[in-house]
């Protein structure tokens, strides 16, 4: 989790050098959350790169894992309603059945697997799934009895919740509310801070009409991107 009063008085602190602008709250707030589905997004992006490139380098496999921990914050395994229909999310992941993990397969296998005593026992911990063809539903999962519809989870992937700096307006001036219930954090990895810090001025420069903290902002990043894979 990162501190949101600590990552907007970076900003205001870059930003306001040399009096380039002023960022008001409610704009920090706009920015602050788009610079945090940014990079969440990212962390699939590179997930699917990394995963292409994969081979005996362990550096691969070291780069896989940090963004896997960075995620497993956001991961959680919950019921599917109904063993058809997904909760809200972001992404799915595994689909379990009793907590065996279930595979996909073609429907007419799973009809012909069926149609074997023999071979459908093997289900019981071999569960198989196919997407819904039904409206309304996502999947269908079938154990050694066929389709089911109780016991199916599904790892699911929720997006980062709305971060807000909370203030108060004194005297004309904002100041900050930490409460709970009025600041939330940002609720990426702690090493996320200065990523977002200057994906938010990358935002900003352009609210504030100054091409400079744009330019800022985007070789820090570069920098930053560079030392990562250092």
């Amino acid at each position: 989790m990162v501190n949101i009063d600590t990552v907007y008085q970076r900003v205001l602190a870059i930003a306001n050098k040399e009096q380039r602008g002023y960022i008001t709250p409610l704009e920090f707030n706009l920015l602050a959350n788009q610079a945090q589905m940014i990079i969440f997004e990212q962390y699939f992006y590179d997930l699917d790169k990394v995963k292409k490139l994969e081979g005996d380098d362990s550096s691969f496999s070291d780069m896989t894992e940090l963004i896997k921990n960075k995620l497993s914050f956001f991961s959680q395994v919950v019921p599917v309603v109904g063993g058809t229909t997904f909760p809200p999310n972001y992404r799915t992941g595994k689909i379990f059945l009793n907590g065996y993990e279930a595979k996909r397969m073609e429907r007419n296998d799973i009809v012909n697997i069926l149609d074997s005593t023999f071979h459908a026992s093997g289900l019981a911990k071999n569960p198989v799934y196919v997407e819904s063809e039904i409206t309304g539903q996502d999947i269908q999962v079938f154990g050694a009895v066929g389709q089911v519809t109780a016991g199916v989870t599904v790892e699911i992937i929720a997006p980062p919740k709305k971060a807000e700096w909370g203030y108060d307006v004194i005297g004309e001036k904002a100041l900050h509310n930490g409460s709970p219930g009025r600041t939330f954090h940002f609720e990426l990895h702690a090493s996320e801070e200065t990523k977002l810090v200057l994906k938010i001025l990358e935002q900003a420069g352009v609210i504030i009409e100054d091409p400079n903290v744009v330019q800022y902002a985007n070789q820090k990043q570069i920098q930053t991107s560079q030392q990562e894979k250092q």
